[in-house]
């Protein structure tokens, strides 16, 4: 490359003229150096020329300069001796300069874009000036609109309308104890009800307001719908709260579902009163304990023989084996944890429940096993599920009972075709491999 000697103005910056269509005040002008043996490129300013040449304008980058082109004062110039060709870009100091004056340029159009203090003030002037909006055309405009009282007492008819879950109880309530309620307006009542009382607190608030008592006095109504809507309702606000847990056994609530369970009564209403009493007891011992002294494991054994359709019959033993795995729950985190006073008033509780001896006085060691004899996979896993847990009350009434290993066999035979079916399809964990494993394990358990 050839060395390029550059021209500033007496200033020390580059001269960057600006072109608004005039004849160029500057030229590219190629001289020797007579001091130094190179050749050299100075880009100097030829006021003295009159040719009209068209301007090249340099960016940072370096471009290729054609013949006949000018470049402003303070370029740099190069001749590329690969291409023999004259290359040209702004000067360092040329290109800091034309930063710095785009920036300014650019803030000064900003500037530009909006009004002037003299223009906003000759515009609002224009404004007050302008002809005023007829009447006709403002009324017409004010009708579009409501007026802000209005406005009020829309908002306020509003807020009468939006009422609180403790508003909607207590209205409830009240309709739900007064006489003139139709039997129709009860079962919606009792429908809205136990929407609510899925919420732990919505539960209490029930329970604070009476409310409890007049679900419980549903369970004696003559009309077994009523019976079955409010044993419902019951169920759900006792789920996992024991607060309505304590006062329904301390109102009765046990002693009404064990007498529904033990009369006669329709399917529905059975199902319904099983399902309150499961919520009652778990993880209720106080509510076990009392449960085992009223003799309900004698209900349930017989409710278990009188049910041949077999829909009572998984309830009941979807309950035992809850109540089972329970006991044994708390019994195993004793020995783990440190016990303190609320720990050891809880073992002292279940120490109390004798669910063991209820349940091998109460045949159920002959009665769980009847499920394997369904056809629904889903009773099998639950009796299976639960003769396993009572293996260690019912290990020697398993092992003489003739029928119970051929059972068993027959069940390992049919699950083991099933299993291979899953596995075909590409499933190795499948349902039917765990009611397998089952299987195997109580084989395991009472040989």
């Amino acid at each position: 490359m050839v060395p390029v000697v550059y021209q500033r103005s007496p200033s020390g910056l580059p001269e960057v003229p600006q072109w608004t269509g005039s004849p160029s005040d500057s030229a590219l002008i190629v001289m020797e150096n007579s001091e130094g043996g190179d050749d050299e490129a100075t880009v100097v300013d030829d006021l003295s020329e009159e040719e009209d040449l068209e301007v090249f304008q340099p960016t940072e980058h370096w471009q290729t300069l054609k013949p006949g082109k000018a470049v402003p004062a303070g370029s740099h110039v190069r001749l590329n001796l690969q291409t023999g060709q004259r290359e040209v870009r702004l000067g360092e100091e040329q290109i800091k300069y034309w930063t710095h004056k785009h920036r300014y340029d650019a803030v000064q159009n900003s500037l530009q874009s909006y009004f002037s203090a003299d223009e906003v003030k000759r515009k609002l002037k224009k404004l007050k000036d302008s002809a005023p909006m007829s009447k006709d055309a403002d009324q017409q405009d004010q009708n579009k609109f409501r007026s802000l009282e209005e406005l009020k007492r829309d908002m306020a008819a509003l807020n009468l309308l939006v009422e609180t879950d403790f508003q909607v109880i207590k209205r409830l309530l009240d309709k739900l104890n007064s006489t003139d309620s139709t039997t129709e307006q009860r079962l919606q009542i009792l429908l809205e009800l136990e929407y609510l009382v899925h919420q732990v607190d919505n539960a209490q608030t029930l329970c604070s307001m009476g409310g409890l008592q007049l679900i419980l006095g549903g369970l004696n109504s003559s009309d077994y719908r009523l019976q079955d809507s409010s044993a419902f309702v019951l169920g759900s606000a006792l789920a996992s709260n024991p607060t309505v847990q304590v006062e329904a056994v301390e109102r009765g609530g046990l002693q009404k579902l064990l007498t529904l369970l033990a009369t006669k009564r329709p399917l529905s209403v059975k199902k319904k009163a099983l399902f309150a009493l499961a919520s009652l007891l778990r993880h209720f011992p106080y509510a076990q304990s009392h449960f085992l002294s009223h003799g309900g494991l004698q209900v349930l054994s017989e409710l278990f023989g009188e049910d041949g359709g077999g829909s009572i019959r998984v309830r009941i033993v979807t309950l035992l084996y809850d109540l089972i795995t329970e006991k044994e729950l708390n019994s195993r985190v004793s020995m783990d944890k440190t016990p303190d006073s609320s720990h050891n008033a809880r073992l002292d509780q279940y120490s109390k429940v004798t669910l063991h001896t209820g349940l091998q006085e109460g045949r159920w060691c002959s009665l769980i096993p009847e499920l394997l004899g369904s056809a629904e996979h889903d009773w099998r896993e639950k009796g299976l599920q639960t003769m396993l847990a009572m293996v260690p009350v019912c290990l020697d009434q398993y092992r003489t009972d003739d029928s119970l290993p051929v059972s068993l066999g027959s069940l390992k035979a049919q699950y083991q075709e099933l299993v291979e079916q899953e596995q075909a399809l590409g499933e190795d964990d499948g349902y039917f491999g765990e009611i397998l494993d089952l299987l195997h394990t109580l084989e395991l358990k009472i040989m």
